[in-house]
């Protein structure tokens, strides 16, 4: 490769001697653009990653922030899982797992944003790979990493449609003075509903999901706050700080309780995940190097401090642990907003966290999709040649959202078999999605040959990487062991079981096709310029690859 193939600024002056590059899809079409008008972080992507710029970037500033404030749903996700941390070790596992926990978390959360600033491309952190593992190393690594990574963001969306039809069917069963119950079937019944809805707005063109992202974060904002101050105004019967920091109460039957306790650690790793969402969407956005990885901290951040807070007012307000784990909605944070608020006061704020984490499987599907087409530019998954197609319509892969909605579907079937099974979808979430970040990490850490991006921890990087990794071992012992004893078919915590199958179908591919055709993720840009004779740049991965391997090339 050419030395001034890696110069951005090389490639963005040769406009004066060559005008137009070609376009290659995987299909053989073409597509003809002046080099003068791709933006500099299009022809970055060109000429420093090898990919085709195929999205429009309509994402600015605060519409990425709030599409990686989207992501965490805190209002709605503490509302979903706020009942592990009570049945864990009762108030204290609720304040203070989302403190210790959550500063893992933002360990995690700040090394992928410095992943992210230095490798801003769709296929987020399994690419990261290809820059930073020995390249003999790089296909059965990366393999690994983007199977992870599937997994957890496929169980994170399921989970959250999941979530969106409990909290709808909440709002409906209070508005009916509980005369209506839902059953497991109805709550699966409605997820594929909403999960369709979310596939519909998913086909929409990336300026309409920028518009709606960009409003995203206040409304959540607003309504935290309101809500926060309505609930502390409100109740009449609130706990004392003695209570709300101390009280340790776990009806989760291990011993000691302090092993219980620590069980209040899943809800916080639930909604302090995919960090790296933002930066599947990063070839949407402009300037993505800088503004991604800012969105990835501020946006963790934010959910880490507010959402120790809105934990602490929701402790305070709750009265009866187990009156509201009791609940006939099985919604305990919606039962807490009913008996403070009154029926009014229940619904209205039931229904704002539908509409939330509405907002979250809207940003996580579209994370999916494009995680989807960016594994098929690179061959990764079965029929590659399908999912990354781009509609010319609306400029985005349809056919990889599409496929993401049957996923989220049919990962929640298995809730009509056994409820303890919809636990261990949220269950590995965390696991799947912390280890896939892990793995680059930790080939940051080991093999040096990291080059980091404009957003950088300097000297603190190298601790902040080694705890995230310490911190993502030990909390993957906890999210892996049932979280009740003594343990039955009902109680069993099967997110071993959905790790180990999907761990064993990456396998099977790897064997049947990967190990022979894979090479890592693909370079797939190929420079050719003209100016007195004919010179090529050709690209290529950390490996060598075939000359088939390759997808699309751009030339002069």
């Amino acid at each position: 490769m050419a030395e001034n193939f890696n110069d951005i600024e090389d490639l963005r002056h040769r406009k004066k001697s060559v005008g137009t590059v070609e376009l290659q899809g995987p299909n053989g079409q073409t597509r003809t653009v002046n080099l003068e008008e791709l933006t500099d972080a299009d022809a970055e992507l060109a000429a420093k990653f090898g990919y085709k710029p195929v999205f429009k970037r309509e994402f600015g500033y605060l519409s990425t922030f709030s599409f990686a404030v989207s992501i965490s749903g805190l209002f709605s996700t503490v509302a979903t899982t706020f009942s592990y941390p009570l049945y864990a070790g009762g108030a204290s596992s609720a304040v203070w797992c989302w403190l210790i926990s959550g500063a893992g978390c933002m360990c995690i959360a700040c090394s992928v944003a410095e992943l992210v600033s230095a490798y801003p491309t769709c296929g987020g952190l399994y690419y990261t790979v290809s820059r930073l593992a020995p390249k003999d190393w790089v296909p059965s690594i990366s393999w690994i990493t983007g199977w992870l990574n599937l997994l957890g963001q496929i169980a994170g969306l399921a989970s959250s449609e999941y979530g969106a039809a409990q909290l709808l069917l909440a709002a409906v069963s209070m508005g009916s003075n509980f005369t209506y119950l839902p059953t497991t079937g109805t709550i699966i019944g409605v997820m594929a509903g909403l999960s369709v809805v979310t596939g519909l707005v998913n086909s929409l063109s990336t300026y309409w999901m920028e518009k709606m992202t960009k409003t995203y974060v206040i409304f959540h904002v607003l309504i935290l706050v309101t809500c926060c101050i309505a609930l502390l105004a409100k109740c009449d019967n609130r706990h004392n700080a003695d209570y709300v920091f101390t009280d340790v109460d776990s009806t989760s039957g291990w011993t000691p309780v302090g092993f219980a306790w620590l069980f209040g650690f899943l809800s916080v790793s639930w909604t302090m995940t995919d960090y790296d969402a933002t930066a599947h969407i990063t070839e949407e956005i402009s300037n993505p190097e800088v503004k991604a990885p800012w969105a990835i901290s501020l946006a963790m951040a934010f959910t880490y401090l507010a959402g120790f807070l809105f934990n602490i007012v929701l402790c305070f307000v709750m009265g009866d642990p187990a009156d509201i784990l009791a609940s006939p909605m099985e919604q305990p944070v919606a039962q807490i907003f009913y008996n403070v608020l009154g029926k009014g006061g229940g619904i209205f704020y039931t229904v704002c966290a539908f509409f939330i984490i509405k907002f979250v499987t809207f940003t996580a599907m579209q994370s999916l999709a494009r995680t989807v087409f960016a594994f098929s530019r690179d061959r990764l998954i079965p029929f590659s040649n399908i999912w990354v197609n781009i509609n010319p319509v609306t400029q985005t892969p349809l056919f990889a959202v599409w496929i993401s909605v049957f996923w989220a579907i049919a990962i929640n079937l298995i809730g009509l078999g056994s409820y303890a099974a919809i636990a261990g979808v949220f269950n590995v979430t965390a696991i799947a999605l912390d280890w896939s970040y892990c793995i680059p990490i930790f080939c940051k850490m080991v093999f040096g040959q990291f080059e980091p991006g404009p957003w950088h921890m300097g000297k603190f990087s190298f601790w902040v990487n080694g705890y995230a990794l310490l911190w993502t071992f030990f909390v993957t012992i906890i999210f892996i062991l049932p979280t009740v004893r003594p343990v039955a078919g009902d109680t069993m915590n099967y997110a071993i079981a959905f790790l180990g199958a999907i761990l064993i179908c990456a396998a099977i591919f790897w064997y049947i096709s990967g190990k022979k055709s894979y090479s890592g993720p693909l370079i797939e840009a190929e420079v050719a310029e003209n100016e007195s004779g004919d010179i090529k740049n050709g690209s290529r991965s950390s490996g060598e690859f075939p000359q088939d391997n390759k997808i699309g090339d751009i030339t002069a």
